[in-house]
């Protein structure tokens, strides 16, 4: 599941990834996959921001921030029933 082009907090540096393949284990989207012993993004935009794969990076190689965004937003307005609001789209609050 895509949520929005480029708006993913995600941020991954493969010099400080050791290819331990955690990230690529716990991501619930398919974000990571192992090659040629390190992990890489398969696509930044799948990233629905849950802090799995930092949570789990022993290593410092993969920063998000979790519960914000976008991601967010789309996810609680479908837990609740509402439009999805993060406030940086416009004034009026809704989002991208």
């Amino acid at each position: 599941m895509i949520y929005l082009a480029d708006v993913a907090t995600l941020q991954f540096d493969s010099d400080r990834c050791t290819g331990c393949g955690m990230c690529a284990e716990v991501c619930p989207h398919g974000v990571f996959i192992m090659a040629n012993g390190k992990a890489s993004v398969t696509d930044k935009d799948m990233c629905m921001e849950c802090g799995a794969c930092e949570n789990n990076c022993a290593f410092g190689a993969i920063t998000v921030t979790s519960g914000v965004g976008c991601a967010s937003a789309i996810i609680n307005g479908m837990i609740t029933g509402g439009e999805p609001s993060c406030g940086c789209g416009s004034d009026s609050g809704a989002c991208c």
